[in-house]
């Protein structure tokens, strides 16, 4: 085995080689010492752009972290299933408010909505500042006691007067119970959208609309003479433009489309439900926009 001292020796050039080495490392340390390094601001537009968007980005985040939902006043009675579930009520508790809804009944406290529901007092102490009853629940001694005939064939039902749906204000469709103002601009804004409604089983295509209220509104409301809407020329139009009709989405405008190329064309509602996807049961108030 070779001496360790074997491993140290070098000749004169490779002594004077390392030598300078050394002197090259000792010089660089120094000068990284001593001397001052400037790095160079990036002052870019590209770089102020993306300084100014990261402070929109933070300003989103802090907005999102304090967003809180706003809940809207609503008459407790007709929550839907996705509205109970929102308001963090259980299927249980959902399941018997509906439940009771389908006698024709109605809870006209708070008390009385978590006695039928069995919500929890912390559940009930969030939601119920949010309920609103009709005025007649809050003033019951404002409102004078049914009034007795001697001869009930006296007694008569007072008469309502029913009123065009398509020229109806939003002052008179909040006449009807269970509906506010919320739902009051959904029915005028569809009617919008719609040109005018044609047959008064549309209201179940408002979206919020309970089938109760429905009801009411069939009991107040009627459709006169058929507005002159403009009609949708169906064999014409892009599935784009099809697609804006409230009763049509994407995926089915394609699909008339689809079929209109390789029939030749729609030509009646016989041809409408043929097309895949087409709701069928909807069809006599469809084609009254329709221009074939």
């Amino acid at each position: 085995m070779p001496k360790l001292n074997t491993y140290f020796r070098f000749t004169s050039q490779q002594r004077t080689g390392i030598f300078l080495l050394l002197l090259i490392i000792i010089g660089l340390q120094i000068s990284f010492h001593f001397l001052e390094v400037k790095i160079k601001d990036d002052n870019s537009l590209e770089k102020q752009q993306w300084l100014s968007l990261q402070s929109e980005i933070d300003t989103l985040k802090i907005e999102k972290e304090n967003f809180k939902p706003t809940i809207y006043p609503f008459n407790p009675n007709f929550i839907t299933d996705f509205k109970g579930y929102k308001l963090g009520m259980s299927t249980a508790e959902i399941d018997r408010l509906l439940e009771f809804r389908k006698t024709n009944q109605y809870v006209n406290s708070a008390e009385e909505f978590q006695d039928l529901t069995k919500v929890s007092d912390s559940l009930l102490a969030v939601i119920s500042q949010y309920f609103k009853f009709p005025d007649w629940v809050k003033n019951k001694k404002k409102y004078k006691p049914f009034e007795k005939f001697e001869n009930q064939a006296y007694a008569k039902k007072e008469k309502i007067a029913v009123i065009d749906i398509n020229v109806a204000s939003q002052e008179e469709l909040i006449k009807v119970y269970g509906i506010g103002a919320g739902l009051s601009e959904r029915i005028l804004k569809q009617k919008e959208i719609l040109g005018g409604f044609v047959s008064m089983e549309q209201m179940n295509d408002v979206w919020g609309l309970s089938p109760e209220v429905v009801d009411k509104l069939k009991e107040r409301f009627k459709v006169g003479a058929i507005p002159n809407v403009k009609k949708i020329k169906i064999n014409d139009v892009s599935a784009k433009e099809l697609s804006q009709f409230p009763y049509f989405r994407y995926p089915l405008s394609k699909e008339i489309v689809t079929y209109r190329s390789m029939n030749n064309g729609i030509k009646n509602s016989e041809d409408l439900i043929k097309i895949k996807g087409f709701p069928v049961e909807k069809v006599q108030v469809i084609e009254k926009y329709l221009e074939y």
